[in-house]
């Protein structure tokens, strides 16, 4: 399989780039020889339980020297996106810490009742109680609207995955009977976007390397890039025979991609 070189890598982080607190094999190699040979890499994540700060010194600590600027999450992503749809609107979170931070970080007040709340977030949440979702509950009925950093249904992790995001935005749906208004993270256009912005090049010149086919994958292709899917996180070879979604390239290990 001969893939052509691009000038442009977005790359997914959990079972892409590292599992749990360990990069994958070849991980390293492949994006210091992309970087050597003058190539633009970008890191990618629907995971909001980290800042970009983080994701960048977990690289770096285990040998991929990152700058927070070349990190991207769904949690900045949502916060951009409130700042320009919903300013100054008061949010409620079904969440953890790290976003919760962020938001506050960017003038967000964090409602503290449910008749006075405008937005509810629902993310990737491993503090998920039932509190949690009364509140969530009362605040739709009362008018909130409902959003989500990212619609995962697990985050892999060594030995198997952690519920996701889906399971609480599946929870208070259940009980609200109202769907999730928007989505930021992959595969939605608004997180293609800002990819976009970021690494400023043509869709056309990237690459989308991967290990879902209905985030990854779907966004790489939605955006117009080329896309890679990697078979060291969430997705098996047996799963790709009834995929709806393929990638161009699938790969057993990442520096295949070299």
């Amino acid at each position: 399989m001969h893939i052509p070189l691009f000038d442009g890598y977005i790359f997914d982080l959990d079972g892409t780039i590292y599992l749990g607190d360990e990069l994958l094999p070849g991980a390293a190699t492949t994006i210091t020889q992309l970087r050597a040979s003058g190539r633009r890499v970008v890191f990618l994540s629907n995971n909001p339980t980290h800042t970009t700060t983080h994701y960048a010194l977990r690289l770096s600590r285990l040998g991929i020297p990152t700058d927070a600027a070349d990190v991207i999450n769904s949690s900045q992503v949502l916060v951009d996106w409130l700042q320009d749809a919903l300013p100054g609107c008061r949010v409620y979170v079904v969440g953890e810490q790290p976003l919760i931070d962020e938001l506050t970080a960017a003038g967000f007040m964090i409602a503290t009742d449910p008749a006075a709340t405008d937005v509810v977030v629902a993310s990737f949440d491993r503090t998920f109680t039932y509190a949690k979702l009364q509140f969530a509950f009362d605040a739709i009925r009362a008018g909130a609207r409902f959003i989500a950093t990212n619609a995962d249904r697990y985050c892999p992790v060594p030995g198997g995955g952690e519920p996701d995001a889906a399971a609480m935005i599946a929870a208070i749906s259940a009980c609200t009977g109202v769907a999730v208004e928007v989505v930021v993270g992959k595969p939605s256009p608004i997180m293609a976007r800002a990819v976009a912005r970021h690494i400023d090049l043509p869709p056309a010149r990237c690459i989308m390397v991967g290990d879902r086919l209905e985030t990854d994958i779907a966004m790489g292709r939605e955006a117009g890039m080329a896309t890679a899917l990697v078979l060291t996180g969430a997705t098996t070879r047996a799963m790709l025979a009834d995929a709806p979604i393929n990638a161009e390239y699938v790969l057993e290990r990442i520096e295949q991609l070299l």
